[in-house]
Formats: C-alpha cells, structure tokens, sequence
C-alpha cells in the first residue's frame, strides 16, 4: 500500500487524538486539514501542551517528575525531556529539539505524533474502526484500482482483487452492529427525538413564521463552525502572540498627581501670556501701518486740495513764521 499523504497522515494523527480523550482536542472541530496541520505542526504553547499530554500518557513519571517546577517555567527544558523521551522510546534522537519545537517539515511530525500515539494506551483500539475505513477508501482509490472503478458502469464486473475483497469483508464484519445494539441505538433515537419535540414545543420563537430561516439548522451549524473557526484562531494568535504581553505585571502608576496638576497649570499660564504676547504684536503692528498712513497718505484739505501730515503741518509751520515775522515788522513801525 502507498505511503500516506500529508493531509491523511494529519486526519489519521487528528482522529487518534481525538479517540485518545484527549482534554487539549475536546471542543475543536477541525474540518480541513489546513488548520489541523496549523495546530499540529506549527510551534506553540498548545502544540507543546498536546506533545506533553500523550508524552504524560505514555510515561506516567514524566508528569511527577522532581524537575516539574523547572519544566512549567522553562520551556527549553520541557523540550530537552521530551526529546530524551522519544529517545528512550526510539523514535528520534535527544539532539533532535527542533522535531519537539515544530521547526521540522511537517510530514516528519506528523509521523513522529503518530508513532508516539501508538504508544497510548486505548488510543488505536478506539480508533480503529475508522482508520480500517479510511485504509480501505485509500486502497480503493488508489492508482492501481482505478480500472476495476471506471467498470462499475459496464453490465459485466471483473472481481476486485482478493486482498481488497479480504480488507472490505473484515471491515465490514467488524461495522456489523447486533441486534441488541440496534435496539439500543433505536431507543436513544426515540428518546433524543422526544426530546427535540418537546424542547421545540418550548421555544416561542422557533414557532414564528416570519423569520423560519433564522433559527434553522443549517444556519446554526454554519455558525457554530464560524465561531469555532474563530476561536480557534485566537488561541494560536494568543498562545504565539499575545501570552507574553497579556502575563506581564500591570505598571505601577505614582501616587505623585500634584505634579500632573502643576504641571497642568504652568502649561495654562504659559498659554496665557503667549495669547497676551501675540496680542501685543498685534496692536503694535497695527499701530504701526497707522502712523505710516498718517505720514504718507495725503487726509487732509487745503486750498481745494489733499495733503499728507508732514505737509499740512509744514505749511502751519511756514505760515506761523511768516506771521511772527509780520506782527516783528508792525510792531517795530509802531515804535518809529
């Protein structure tokens, strides 16, 4: 049989740690592979929790070790001890840390996870059934089978081959429920549906018909798969991103707030004077263009005619001086 590709070998180590019970899984319904290779074979906090949850199933002492203080508080040590352990089990060598840390290629990994999940107790037996089904549709599918599928249309059918006959009759008798089974099966069916009944008889708002589409099925599963998409997610972001920043210790603020306040106020009063200061800039230039337009722009009549400041009052000038002058000459007649 073909080696297992990488999206089957992910599916098969998934399955197993889900048949396995194990408590880090529970509640992540991964459906593609992409994010189950995400989750297995990408480094971080939960990928090492998973690797030392089956490493803690296989050797009991590995979890009451005496270095577990130090293991839960360097991480470096949790991967020296896991890789010994695969060492002692065989499975890869203690130099090889970038195997536990998730560096290595993903199909690695993945086979480094599947031979340790042999080693669990329970974990092949529970899962079993459906591996056996998956190995059988990889066998039918296979390259080698394509023919014997493409007859299945023709009137006449060439067997199968007998070791894929021999696959399919033990799968099949190994599917093969009793009949006390069945009728387990059928009694919790029953039960189950009563339930439903009577839960939908409760809820007021599955009974409207305005909106029947709102509370559907469908429309629930679609958001349920959304949300565990998102949350699955947000744990990688926040086990590789987000945990160092969100254990940090909150900052001590000072207890000194009168120097906000001082400070506060000092800004004010430098506001102030800076809004006096630009005033005071102000008048004066407009001060200035006034004298400059009493000097130069021509405001006042004589004779008819406009004339500036220094004009007009050079002409004041002139003729008060030709005035003393004339009241000088009457005054000296006077005296003759």
């Amino acid at each position: 049989m073909a080696a297992a590709s990488k999206d089957q070998l992910v599916r098969l180590v998934y399955d197993a740690l889900q048949a396995a019970s194990c408590p880090l899984v529970e509640g992540l319904y991964l459906q593609d592979a992409d994010s189950m290779l995400q989750l297995l074979c990408t480094p971080s906090q939960h990928r090492t929790d998973i690797l030392a949850w089956i490493c803690s199933s296989i050797n009991p002492h590995f979890a009451t070790s005496k270095s577990m203080s130090k293991r839960s508080k360097d991480s470096d040590v949790v991967t020296k001890e896991m890789a010994l352990l695969g060492q002692e089990l065989m499975l890869c060598k203690a130099g090889d840390l970038d195997l536990i840390r998730g560096d290595a290629s993903p199909y690695r990994q993945l086979q480094f996870l599947e031979e340790l999940l042999t080693l669990v107790p329970g974990c092949r037996k529970s899962a079993g059934h459906k591996m056996d089904a998956e190995m059988l549709l990889n066998e039918v599918f296979s390259a080698e089978n394509l023919p014997h599928l493409s007859q299945m249309l023709e009137p006449t059918f060439n067997p199968w081959p007998a070791h894929i006959k021999a696959l399919h009759k033990g799968t099949k008798s190994s599917h093969k429920p009793s009949r006390e089974g069945a009728a387990d099966v059928a009694a919790l069916l029953q039960e189950t549906q009563s339930a439903l009944e009577q839960l939908q008889s409760e809820c007021d708002f599955l009974k409207e018909a305005q909106s029947p589409d709102v509370f559907s099925p469908s429309s629930l599963r679609v958001a349920a798969c959304d949300l565990q998409q998102l949350m699955a997610t947000f744990s990688h972001v926040y086990e590789t991103d987000l945990r160092a920043y969100c254990s940090r210790d909150p900052p001590s603020l000072s207890t000194e707030t009168t120097v906000f306040q001082r400070v506060h106020q000092l800004l004010l009063d430098c506001n102030t004077e800076l809004d006096m200061l630009n005033e005071v800039s102000e008048a004066s230039a407009s001060m200035s263009e006034e004298v400059n337009a009493l000097q130069t722009q021509p405001r006042y009549w004589r004779r008819g005619e406009k004339h500036s400041l220094p004009d007009q009052l050079a002409e004041l000038t002139r003729r008060s001086k030709d005035f003393l002058s004339l009241m000088a000459t009457s005054s000296d007649h006077h005296h003759e």
